[in-house]
C-alpha cells in the first residue's frame, strides 16, 4: 500500500486510515478484488459558498432613485392590525 493509488478490499477493511489519508490529499484510490478494479474512491470536492444576487442593484434598476410613499413595514403592520 506504499505509494499506491490502488487498494485491495482487504486493505480497505484493515487499513482504512491510510486510504483515508490519501483521499484527504486529493488522491483517487481504485479498489481491487482479486487484482481486478471493482470501484473507485474519489475525494469529495469542497463545497463553495453560493453567491447571492445583488438585490439592491435589482431594486435600483427597477425603481431607480424613486422613494416609495409607503414602506413594506407599514404595509405589513396595517395588514396585521386588520385581524
Amino acid at each position: 500500500m506504499y505509494h499506491m493509488k490502488k487498494a485491495s478490499v482487504r486493505d480497505l477493511r484493515y487499513g482504512f486510515k491510510k486510504i483515508e489519508r490519501l483521499l484527504h490529499q486529493g488522491e483517487e484510490v481504485q479498489i481491487t478484488k482479486r487484482r481486478r478494479v471493482i470501484a473507485r474512491l474519489v475525494p469529495e470536492r469542497p463545497q463553495t459558498a453560493k453567491e447571492l444576487p445583488d438585490f439592491l442593484a435589482r431594486l435600483r434598476t427597477i425603481y431607480g432613485d424613486k422613494v416609495l410613499a409607503v414602506t413594506a413595514a407599514e404595509l405589513l403592520s396595517s395588514d396585521r392590525s386588520r385581524y
